[in-house]
C-alpha cells in the first residue's frame, strides 16, 4: 500500500472509461473540488485551467484529461518553496508551532522519530508549558523515540526552557533541537511575543544555526487552515507545512489553495496515531491518490 492510499477516490470517481469530457463533468469536478475544501475560487481556477488544456490538446475523453488535471495539481503544489529540511549546522533547530489540537506535539515526537533514524542526534525541548500535560506527552513521545527532552514545571518562560534545551544541545553535540511551543493563536498578540522572545534567544545562543519553523495544520480544519497559515507565517516566518490527521476522513484540498496563495510548502505528513505514520509529502504520490 502506498502512503496515501486512504485518500483514494476524492476525485477518481468522475474519470469513467469511455465518457466524454463535457459542460456536465466540468461542473461536477467544480463542486468536487470545492467539497474537497480546495475554496471557489481556486476550484474554478482548476477547472478553467483543465477546460482550456482539454481544448489545446484535443482531449475528449474523461480518462485522458484525468492525466492533465494530475499533471495540472502537482504542479500547483510543487510551485510552493523548497521541501528539504535546512539542518546544516550542528545543532540545527526545528520550532513546532500550531493552534492546540493540531497535533503539534504529537508531529514532534514522530519527526523526531524520522529523524533518529536517519542518524541524526535529536533533543526534545518541552516549550510549551502552557497547555497542562503538554511536557508529559511529549515525554512519551521522547521515550518511544529513543531520544532526550529538556523540560521544566508547568507555567515556566518557554523561552527559559529553550535556552536550557540549546545549552544541553551544545554539550551533547545535539544535531537538531526539536522545539514544541503553545498553540495559542486566539491571542495573537501573546503569540507573537513569545515567538519573538524564542526567536531572540536563539539569535543570541545560536547565531547562524539552521532554523526550520514548521506550522502543524489539520487537514480535517478545511478553508480555516488557509487563515491560520496567513496567521502563523506573519507571525513567525514559515518555513514548511506538517499536515496532520490526513486520513480516510480528511479532504486535503486545503493545501492546493496554501500553495498557491502562501507558497509555505508542505514538507511532511501525517496519517494515523502510530510513530511510523508520518513520512515526507510527495505532491506527485498525494494527487495520484486523490485524482
Amino acid at each position: 500500500m502506498g502512503f496515501f492510499d486512504k485518500l483514494k477516490g476524492k476525485l477518481g470517481g468522475l474519470f469513467v472509461e469511455g465518457e466524454r469530457v463535457n459542460d456536465g463533468f466540468y461542473d461536477e469536478l467544480e463542486e468536487s473540488l470545492i467539497l474537497s475544501d480546495t475554496g471557489a475560487v481556486l476550484a474554478g481556477e482548476i477547472v478553467e485551467g483543465l477546460r482550456s488544456r482539454c481544448k489545446k490538446e484535443g482531449i475528449k475523453l474523461r480518462q485522458d484529461a484525468r492525466a492533465v488535471l494530475k499533471t495540472q495539481l502537482t504542479e500547483l503544489l510543487e510551485s510552493a518553496g523548497s521541501r528539504e529540511m535546512n539542518l546544516a549546522t550542528r545543532p540545527s533547530v526545528v520550532l513546532m508551532i500550531g493552534v492546540n489540537g493540531a497535533g503539534k506535539t504529537t508531529s514532534a515526537g514522530k519527526l523526531s522519530a524520522r529523524l533518529s533514524g536517519e542518524g541524526k542526534r535529536v533533543l526534545l525541548c518541552a516549550a510549551d508549558t502552557f497547555r497542562a500535560a503538554a511536557a508529559d506527552q511529549l515525554e512519551i513521545w521522547a521515550q518511544r523515540a529513543g531520544v532526550g527532552i529538556v523540560r521544566q514545571q508547568e507555567g515556566a518562560d518557554p523561552a527559559s526552557v529553550l535556552f536550557d534545551a540549546v545549552n544541553a544541545a551544545r554539550a551533547r553535540g545535539i544535531d537538531v533541537v526539536l522545539c514544541d511551543t503553545a498553540g495559542r493563536l486566539q491571542n495573537k498578540q501573546n503569540l507573537m511575543n513569545e515567538l519573538n522572545k524564542i526567536s531572540r534567544v536563539l539569535d543570541r545562543e545560536l547565531p547562524g544555526a539552521s532554523r526550520e519553523t514548521l506550522l502543524a495544520l489539520d487537514a480535517t480544519t478545511g478553508q480555516n487552515g488557509l487563515l491560520q497559515v496567513r496567521e502563523f507565517a506573519a507571525a513567525a516566518g514559515l518555513t514548511g507545512i506538517i499536515l496532520t490527521k490526513l486520513d480516510g476522513t480528511a479532504k486535503g484540498g486545503v493545501i492546493l489553495a496554501v500553495a498557491r496563495e502562501t507558497g509555505v510548502p508542505v514538507k511532511w505528513v501525517g496519517v494515523g496515531e502510530q510513530i511510523g505514520d508520518f513520512a515526507p509529502f510527495d505532491p506527485a504520490a498525494f494527487i495520484e491518490a486523490i485524482v
